[in-house]
């Protein structure tokens, strides 16, 4: 069954060919917090291969603080953060959880950039934590 999903308004939909992403992972890097509007980011990973998008997006490019090349897509419509994509790893797609039509799909198995948060974040006791970025996926 695919996993699916889309922005606020509707404008981009994607849906992915499999069932249950490469990894999932909360993450409190500062660019997250930004992209979060204040909090961290809730992100799947996913080949990109089968991913579809549909509708066009805006892409924001920087470098993250792990060094990874980014390239961050969101709805240029309702301003929707949707993907990140790393220049170093073409085969992956990171995609925002809360942009899922059912998010209760995909749990995060990690959180990451834990020394970045603020002192008032909170982590799920129930997971694992890196203080900096996790080791990358193969």
């Amino acid at each position: 069954m695919p996993i699916t999903g889309g922005c606020l308004c509707g404008k981009v939909r994607f849906a992915i060919d499999i069932d249950q992403p490469l990894v999932a992972r909360l993450c409190w890097c500062r660019v997250c917090q930004y992209v979060g509007a204040g909090s961290g980011t809730a992100n799947a990973v996913f080949p990109k291969d089968k991913t579809t998008v549909t509708g066009a997006t805006h892409v924001y490019e920087n470098v993250a603080e792990s060094g990874n090349h980014m390239r961050r897509s969101f709805c240029p419509a309702c301003g929707t953060p949707l993907f990140s994509e790393a220049v170093e790893r073409p085969q992956a797609i990171v995609v925002r959880i809360g942009a899922l039509d059912e998010p209760s799909r995909v749990k995060p198995q990690m959180t990451i950039w834990t020394s970045a948060a603020p002192e008032w974040a909170c982590f799920d006791p129930g997971l694992p934590t890196s203080e900096r970025q996790a080791p990358a996926l193969k």
